[in-house]
């Protein structure tokens, strides 16, 4: 008996293509306006619930840790409940756990239901990338997950400056609310537009148990000669930009800037720099290789990042500005590099990279808390100008990987 051949994949231009980016889109911003709208919002909590900053910032990382286990487990589901029901489910999840959040009567309460955001959400951005791998043609695949990311850098921002804003002049209880709504309607518009899979294989469930899966799959990646060092270059390059976002706040409304929170909160206006490079890095990652380009944008988030040491305010907004230009081009090369590269299981392998990538905005964010009580700024940007170095290493070391076989994948850049 013959087998049916697959469906075609998706190119560039087409109307599928144009409609599964704006799902992309809608999703990418739901994730992380849902995640990390809390994070202007922590010195805020510090002073209302008497916190250190270190224990302040656990309202980030319990979720980010949440998110980062959840991931492994969601990716084995949507191997056999499919991809779209999967996401759907997380977008309006994190959705209702924000709003629940809004009604949080102390700090334990805030943190167990934000622990629970972080695990509802682990269901969306590794099965994107999956989906996108899947159905999307290899020539396209770097601008459609730039365009995600795009999106992704469009939710951060927004989600920050209103939470920034709102808490401001209202309450952060009425922030959290807001951005529970909007992730209501991200939820709607991603389950609107985004067609069902082509090219997904669901995995019976009765042909293997689902933890000998999951086992087998992390040894099949890990064995790869590229996978293991993407994933932990996801792990530094997370936990560095998160760890710069979470205390160059504390930074800024202290002396001798004593800006608002509403100032603060507007910096994340350079998220908007994300959406640009992210896309771009991916266009320039299809036509160059993304060898050739990975190394480049990791100096200028190092650059970015030394040049925040400054005491002038516009000079610190630059170097800001330069680090997140930085970041979601690695971000958008990286992941894009796992989705070409991978074998069967792929939803794993993204899982496995967003493990290590939230893992890291745990474990560095938590490390930069424990250096701001005891160094300040200059304690959290040498930890993480030394985080960058490795991942430099990282990233020169991948320039001499040799490509996967046409016969075995698609070609690798």
């Amino acid at each position: 008996m013959s087998v049916p051949a697959s469906p075609p994949a998706i190119a560039a231009g087409s109307l599928a293509f144009k409609r599964i980016n704006r799902a992309m889109v809608f999703g990418g911003f739901s994730t992380f306006a849902l995640l990390y709208c809390v994070q202007p919002l922590m010195p805020l909590l510090a002073r209302q619930f008497a916190l250190t900053p270190a224990q302040s910032s656990l309202v980030l990382s319990v979720s980010t840790a949440a998110l980062a286990l959840s991931l492994l487990l969601s990716s084995v589901v949507s191997d056999r409940i499919g991809r779209k029901p999967m996401m759907v489910a997380a977008m309006l999840g994190g959705a209702v756990l924000t709003l629940a959040s809004a009604c949080a009567q102390n700090f334990t309460q805030l943190l167990v239901l934000r622990g629970l955001l972080g695990a509802v959400l682990g269901g969306m951005p590794a099965i994107a990338m999956a989906y996108l791998g899947e159905e999307i043609e290899g020539p396209s695949l770097g601008l459609s997950i730039g365009l995600y990311i795009g999106g992704s850098a469009f939710g951060g921002m927004l989600g920050r400056v209103l939470a920034s804003v709102l808490s401001d002049f209202y309450s952060w209880r009425l922030a959290l609310a807001a951005i529970g709504a909007a992730g209501l309607y991200a939820a709607w518009e991603f389950r609107r537009s985004l067609p069902a899979s082509k090219n997904f294989r669901r995995i019976d469930v009765t042909s293997q148990r689902g933890v000998a899966a999951l086992v087998d799959g992390i040894r099949i990646h890990l064995a790869d000669r590229g996978l293991p060092w993407l994933f932990a270059l996801s792990f530094l390059l997370m936990g560095c930009f998160v760890s710069l976002y979470n205390y160059i706040g504390y930074r800024l409304l202290g002396a001798p800037f004593a800006l608002s929170q509403s100032g603060v909160g507007l910096l994340s206006a350079l998220y908007l720099l994300g959406i640009f490079s992210s896309v771009w890095a991916g266009r320039l990652a299809d036509r160059l290789g993304r060898r050739n380009v990975l190394w480049l944008f990791l100096s200028v988030m190092l650059s970015g990042l030394l040049l925040t040491l400054a005491n002038a305010l516009p000079v610190i907004v630059l170097g800001t500005g330069l680090f997140t230009f930085g970041f979601f081009a690695c971000h958008s090369i990286a992941s894009s590099w796992v989705g070409r590269r991978a074998r069967a299981p792929q939803a794993l392998a993204s899982a496995l990279y967003l493990f290590f990538y939230y893992l890291g905005s745990s474990v560095i964010g938590a490390l930069c808390g424990v250096l701001w009580s005891s160094s300040g700024w200059a304690g959290v940007v040498g930890l993480l100008g030394g985080l960058l170095g490795v991942g430099f290493i990282i990233a020169l070391r991948l320039r001499g990987l040799t490509p996967l076989p046409l016969a075995t994948l698609a070609p690798v850049a």
